[in-house]
């Protein structure tokens, strides 16, 4: 019997239609000191100018002077790409600087730079798997999908990992009592939740680890550059940055760039650079790229004017959604999640806010989070000033009235 191949495929696209989660990407072209201003195309030949509510950008260093001039000179400094792997082509200068400048930044010895943070988990954590034979992993039931797949790819056998609730210590607790005290252990977890917007009690999960004589790994790529006198992450926050063994982050989020990384011990990061075939066989990051991370993380560390307008207008923002009775999640951090609860009404919602507001948001849907719990996820900046917020605002509360939507508060859902 013959396969329609084709049919394979379009039925996968039909189903996703059919539940209203068909993924579409807006085409948008960043205008340089507009941001967050943007220019967007609609496929049918029309152009208008939007504000964009849900970039990763969050500070705007990818605008920042300091940040394009680096970028600028190393381009006529060395070209543009960086020739191949570390190992065939060499380590630019640029790289390590960075990584110099990364370990600083956690006050570790050492780090090392991936081309992505997605990178950076998988490949870190797959290896460590590798190099502690029978290594137990215990992840968070939210971890990232990047960890997720580290994790499934390291193991040998499905009693290698054990999940447990999120952010549930009692939890952690009863499955690090239960395995073998004399097996090698692992606790996998992010300090900042980005759907959600929640923190891990990471200086309780970090008891546990020593009590059961278990390493750390925590993903921050949401958090450096946000928290800390010097950008680095809720564990500079909190003083809790020599409770950890490895802290990931990346450079395409706050620092407003590309690129992930590990800091650590200098034998972990040496053991990581020689044996992850992520890091090994990929080309490395372009100077250019590097060099405007450089500059971003070195701004960072002296300013904290960006970080403070931030978590300004995220206030402004939550208590005007709060006084119009908008079901936003109330968290510690910077993400301003808004509650939907339907994957097509959640993408009628951004239709018409780009349609009829000229303000881009993209939906969250499953599989990114559960079903029913469909979500816009909301980053206010440093650059989006009281008129931007008032009129995202009047757009969402208009919009939940035309699409009849629950407006219950959610803020003691957290």
């Amino acid at each position: 019997m013959s396969i329609d191949y084709k049919r394979v495929f379009k039925d996968a696209i039909a189903n996703l239609h059919a539940e209203g989660r068909y993924r579409v990407f807006a085409q948008l072209r960043r205008v340089r000191g507009a941001w967050p201003r943007a220019r967007y195309y609609d496929g049918r030949g029309n152009v208008k100018e939007v504000t964009v509510w849900c970039s990763n950008d969050y500070l705007g260093m990818g605008q920042h002077p300091k940040v394009i001039d680096a970028m600028h000179a190393a381009l006529d400094d060395t070209g543009a790409g960086a020739g191949g792997t570390r190992n065939i082509a060499g380590t630019s200068w640029y790289h390590v600087q960075l990584e110099r400048e990364l370990a600083d930044l956690h006050g570790k010895k050492a780090a090392l730079l991936f081309n992505s943070g997605y990178m950076s988990n998988q490949a870190t954590l797959s290896t460590l798997a590798k190099l502690l034979p029978g290594l137990i992993i215990f992840s968070d039931q939210l971890n990232h999908a990047s960890m997720i797949e580290g994790i499934r790819h390291g193991i040998r056998q499905r009693d290698d990992k054990k999940i447990f609730r999120h952010n549930d210590l009692a939890h952690l607790e009863e499955l690090l009592k239960e395995a073998d005290p004399a097996r090698p252990k692992l606790i996998a977890f992010e300090s900042v939740y980005s759907m959600d917007g929640d923190i891990a009690p990471i200086a309780a999960i970090c008891d546990l680890a020593e009590k059961y004589n278990a390493m750390t790994y925590i993903d921050e790529v949401h958090a450096v550059g946000m928290y800390g006198p010097r950008g680095g992450g809720v564990t500079e926050r909190d003083g809790l940055r020599d409770r950890i063994d490895i802290i990931e982050g990346t450079l395409a989020k706050a620092f407003g760039v590309m690129g992930g990384y590990i800091t650590g011990d200098a034998d972990v990061c040496d053991a990581i650079r020689s044996y992850a075939s992520g890091f090994i066989f990929t080309t490395s990051l372009s100077p250019v790229l590097t060099a405007g991370a450089l500059a971003a993380v070195r701004h960072l560390k002296e300013s904290g004017e960006e970080r403070a307008l931030q978590q300004r207008h995220a206030a402004l923002l939550r208590e005007q959604l709060l006084a119009r009775n908008l079901p936003v999640v109330i968290t510690e951090s910077h993400i301003v999640p808004v509650m939907v609860g339907d994957a097509a009404r959640c993408k009628r919602l951004t239709d018409r806010l780009m349609d009829e507001h000229d303000i881009y948001v993209q939906p969250i849907n499953y599989p990114t989070v559960p079903r029913g719990a469909e979500r816009i996820r909301l980053t206010p900046g440093p650059l989006h000033g009281p008129a931007e917020i008032a009129a995202l605002v009047d757009a969402l509360d208009q919009l939940w009235n035309d699409l009849d939507l629950p407006r219950a508060s959610l803020a003691a859902a957290q």
